[in-house]
């Protein structure tokens, strides 16, 4: 009876690790760059996720076929998950075959693309090489992520890939060259600035400035920026963080009207991180539509953290941002300051009266401390993901040519980095 039992609830026990590991994947890649999970967090998470990936993996071949069967969701953490066991398995077909699925189906293209910066290098190697010298752009692409991701590098110089025919590929290529902070790359990002494709052009510059170039490559993120496309807010962030305090401050008035595109504005203080902007930032507190984007910015220059000093306030009551329940709501939109809390004006602004002597106007603070590189792994090891994010960066362009910092590496591969960096 015992075994009637267990062989009749070993394919549920799997599939439900099959599900969790999925559905952990997921919420893992829309954490990333959260604006309320710190790295502990993170790591809670992770432990978790690769709980239930063990599960999948201890049931072999039913593990792996229920995997597989996940598919036909097409989703990020389904694709994970498949990613995982088609790797381990060695099933190369299978991981060629989620590969192309990627071409069609971005969800699965990250899935796969997040799965292979997720495992341990020792599983990829073989199976990285591969991808590389295939035929097939789009194998090749997820290949030099894989490889980004763990900060090897996949022959960017050798293989030309910044100048493959490929506009997606080619683009991946030159983003990889930033990432991984080879100076030899610099060159070849500077002389693509100027690239026909828009996305390579975006890629190509901001590489460029990682690697320490401030003329051509800056100039060409202005040009992003100005041009109100899908990069310019990364543009923006990448060239005020490039930039000093005076320098940024003209470059912000430059690019953005305050009365057309407040957030823009708003957050590029924060980036620029010069307190003369604290008082402004708690005006646009009182605004609903820009009081947690401003007390975020707040943050971000002074380091005060709203929650663990009482600054928080209620949020609005009956206020909804994002998609609702409703099908018919035309709002799809996903609520861009979900996470951040609701900060208390009053409180704040009796908070800076009493901390604004501490902080000198035309200085770039960084979260409370003048900018440099003990900061910066401080907020690395303690900030939330948003906050982690922009460390990276400086702390990228403290020291062109050192690898840019992996926020999105599973927690315990970062903890053992920052420790090593201390």
């Amino acid at each position: 009876m015992l075994a009637e039992m267990t062989r009749h609830s070993l394919p549920e026990i799997v599939s439900q690790h099959v599900e969790e590991s999925a559905s952990l994947a997921q919420i893992r890649l829309r954490l990333l760059s959260a604006a309320h999970v710190r790295l502990r967090d993170l790591g809670r998470l992770d432990a978790r996720l690769a709980a239930h990936l063990d599960g999948v993996a201890l049931a072999g071949e039913l593990g792996s076929q229920l995997a597989a069967r996940s598919l036909e969701f097409a989703g990020r953490g389904d694709a994970f998950v498949a990613t995982v066991r088609a790797v381990e398995d060695g099933r190369v077909q299978w991981l060629l075959a989620l590969c192309r699925l990627g071409a069609s189906i971005p969800a699965v293209r990250r899935g796969v693309c997040a799965a292979l910066g997720w495992m341990s290098p020792p599983y990829l190697k073989g199976t990285i090489r591969d991808l590389l010298v295939s035929a097939d752009p789009i194998y090749r692409q997820i290949g030099i992520t894989a490889c980004a991701l763990h900060r090897v590098d996949p022959g960017l110089l050798s293989a030309r890939h910044a100048e493959d025919r490929d506009d997606a590929l080619r683009a991946r290529a030159l983003r990889a060259c930033g990432e991984l902070g080879n100076p030899a790359f610099a060159s070849t990002c500077v002389a693509s600035v100027e690239d026909d494709e828009p996305e390579c052009q975006f890629w190509a510059a901001w590489s460029a400035v990682l690697l320490g170039n401030r003329n051509r490559a800056l100039e060409a993120l202005v040009r992003v920026a100005l041009a109100r496309g899908p990069r310019a807010h990364m543009a923006l962030q990448m060239a005020l963080l490039a930039t000093d305090s005076a320098s940024a401050d003209q470059l912000l008035r430059r690019i953005v009207e305050p009365a057309s595109e407040p957030r823009l504005l708003i957050g590029g203080c924060g980036f620029v991180g010069d307190p003369i902007y604290a008082p402004w930032l708690i005006d646009n507190m009182t605004s609903v539509q820009t009081a947690r984007l401003a007390g975020e910015s707040f943050c971000l220059i002074t380091g005060a953290d709203l929650k663990s000093l009482q600054l928080a306030a209620e949020g609005p009551v009956g206020l909804e941002f994002g998609p609702s329940d409703n099908p018919d709501d035309p709002n799809a939109d996903m609520d861009e300051d979900d996470g951040l809390p609701w900060p208390d004006v009053v409180k704040i602004q009796s908070w800076w009266h009493a901390n604004a002597s501490r902080f000198q106007y035309g200085t770039r603070y960084f979260m409370g401390q003048p900018l440099n590189r003990e900061n910066c792994l401080r907020v690395l090891k303690e900030g939330f993901q948003r906050q982690r994010i922009a460390a990276a960066l400086h702390l990228s362009m403290l020291n062109p040519g050192a690898p840019l910092f992996e926020w999105r590496a599973p927690a315990w591969r970062q903890q053992r980095l920052l420790a090593e960096m201390s």
